[in-house]
């Protein structure tokens, strides 16, 4: 029963939805504060890099993750500076991120002898759970079958919903995405609190794009992430801002990249450049869907000062 491919497919799906996972929560942090970065796309690529690099230097997969995250939080920085403290125009700032991040990635990829790109994976994946919880039939691959950073996500969007609706600081940051001139004058450091919501905003992109690259994938390639940064941001907005329900999408988008893996589990097929569209094209789909319903859309606005840059003097 364990091996069927519907038990298979889940199983998959789950493990390809993390990276997005990770990367879609560090972006509603982001968001919440205001500060909206597109950049989430070259912040996976130097997590992936630089946490593929840590993971074969230590062994280590803790040592690979926090790396990989350390790495993305300090291009998401860089960001800050621009966006919130020299109040640069956010898409611009963003957009070239995914520049900045693509080369710097490439560059430490290729270089050395022998580059990243001829190395294999120094990290070895086991499964949190014993053997006798991994056969349970049905469950078993799909509940407990998993590495330590999967279970980590979940907790992750447990803590992130607890946070942001259930406690001071949650509400301090969606006070400062809302209206920043009256988060102000409460007391609540703007520049502060965006500075680190930006941060943790990199922190979850890196340790996406270091567990894609070291828990998925394997090996360092350039451009490994293919768009999934991109699918990461989508999802924020499709999501409403949630980080409940962006687990949900995130399994979804998941199942969608995974797709191809369970194709040719049932010998179906289909070419791969045409898999590869259609996590984009069912985000594509969904966004028409929620804009053409005007109840559903006003549902997952935007928090009211997303990407407006502010400043004390102008209040």
């Amino acid at each position: 029963m364990n091996d069927s491919l519907v038990i298979l497919s889940i199983a998959s799906a789950i493990v390809a939805s993390i990276p997005i996972l990770f990367a879609a929560l560090g972006e509603i942090v982001a968001n919440r504060s205001g500060v909206m970065n597109l950049g989430v796309e070259g912040m996976m690529l130097v997590g992936g890099v630089v946490g593929f690099w840590a993971g074969n230097e230590s062994g280590n997969l803790a040592v690979a993750m926090i790396v990989g995250g350390l790495a993305g939080t300090a291009l998401a920085l860089v960001h800050a500076v621009l966006a919130v403290t020299l109040r640069v125009d956010q898409t611009v700032s963003g957009l070239s991120l995914v520049i900045l991040g693509g080369g710097f990635s490439s560059f430490v990829g290729t270089s050395g002898e022998p580059g990243l790109l001829s190395a294999p994976n120094g990290v070895e994946i086991a499964p949190v759970f014993p053997a006798a919880l991994r056969d349970l039939p049905g469950v078993g691959p799909v509940l407990f079958g998993h590495d330590v950073i999967v279970y980590l996500a979940v907790v992750a969007v447990g803590l992130g919903t607890y946070v942001l609706n259930r406690t001071p600081t949650g509400l301090s940051l969606r006070a400062v995405g809302e209206d920043p001139a009256a988060a102000d004058a409460a007391g609540i450091s703007v520049v502060a609190m965006r500075y680190v919501a930006t941060a943790i905003g990199g922190f979850g992109a890196g340790v996406g794009g270091a567990y894609f690259v070291v828990g998925i994938v394997g090996t360092w390639q350039n451009g490994v992430t293919a768009g999934i940064g991109w699918i990461a941001v989508a999802l924020v907005i499709l999501a409403g801002w949630r980080p409940w329900l962006a687990f949900v999408g995130a399994l979804a988008f998941g199942g969608l990249n995974g797709l191809g893996f369970t194709l040719q589990l049932a010998q179906v097929d289909v070419p791969s450049d045409f898999l590869k569209m259609m996590p984009f094209i069912a985000a594509y789909l969904v966004v028409v869907g929620v804009s053409a319903n005007p109840a559903r859309a006003r549902k997952v606005a935007a928090p009211a000062a997303l990407a407006q840059p502010y400043a004390r003097e102008a209040r």
